[in-house]
């Protein structure tokens, strides 16, 4: 890979990682649209993994606070961290075991244009009646498990490329009344679990492969995604404070219905 492809990668995947527009759609498309040979699943997941530092950095409070918990739990004592750990790891579950049914049943079938483009409008559209719709009134501590499995189990719908992981878990979320900042703060929590797994493969897979030019990619792609996660996770909860999702709903719209039309 050339230099100027990595950084491209790099930065879509930090600025759409977190917002509701489809990082794994942006991340299929880039090649196709600049003619280049696809990057493959490593890269792919080591921009992941730079994202997944952004998370760690800007919520760190919340990281640290559910490691104690963790730690403390063989004491008998579960506090705030604790609790938030457990919500996390139950919202995981859904979309752990659909995944493997998806990847067995379907493999790369979905990973078309037209599957992209309709995915983005229709979400896109989702997103925006949820958010106009839904109350702004709960926080991430009144959260139940419950709600906790409702956006876990919405997060299966981000294994149709398109749909945006960040979109559809933000959208349940605000379905059910949780101020938008809140929504965002879960959604991204919600990715530490199945992007470190993901991570922690693909890095056993890039030591056995002994390819010193991928490895130098991979993290270079990985540091660049870090950075670019970190200002637009920023610029996100800073636009959130006074303003709602629509402009994402806008994007995803235009960016689908030229998919659409590009596809024809």
């Amino acid at each position: 890979m050339t230099l100027i492809q990595i950084v491209i990668l790099a930065v879509i995947q930090g600025i759409t990682e977190f917002l509701p527009i489809s990082s794994s759609g942006h991340l299929a498309l880039t090649p196709v649209l600049l003619g280049w040979q696809d990057q493959g699943l490593i890269i792919d997941v080591a921009v992941h993994v730079g994202t997944l530092g952004a998370v760690i950095i800007y919520l760190w409070r919340d990281v640290w606070a559910m490691f104690q918990g963790l730690i403390r739990l063989p004491t008998g004592r579960i506090d705030d961290g604790a609790r938030l750990a457990g919500l996390i790891l139950l919202a995981s579950i859904p979309v752990i075991m659909a995944g493997f049914a998806v990847k067995l049943w379907f493999g790369d079938a979905l990973r078309t244009p037209a599957v992209i483009g309709w995915s983005f409008i229709g979400f896109g559209l989702l997103l925006y009646g949820c958010d106009r719709l839904g109350l702004t009134i709960l926080k991430i501590e009144h959260m139940k498990l419950g709600g906790a499995l409702m956006i876990g189990l919405a997060q299966v719908l981000a294994l149709i490329p398109g749909a945006s992981r960040a979109g559809v878990t933000i959208t349940m979320a605000r379905m059910m009344g949780y101020e938008r900042r809140d929504a965002a703060r879960f959604s991204m929590l919600l990715s530490i679990p199945a992007i470190t797994g993901a991570g922690a493969l693909a890095t056993l897979d890039l030591i056995e492969s002994g390819d010193a030019a991928l490895q130098t990619s991979a993290l270079l792609g990985a540091l660049l995604s870090l950075i670019a996660a970190l200002i637009a996770i920023a610029a996100m909860m800073g636009w959130l404070r006074r303003a709602s999702f629509t402009p994402f709903v806008y994007y995803r719209v235009v960016v689908g219905v030229l998919i659409l039309w590009l596809a024809v």
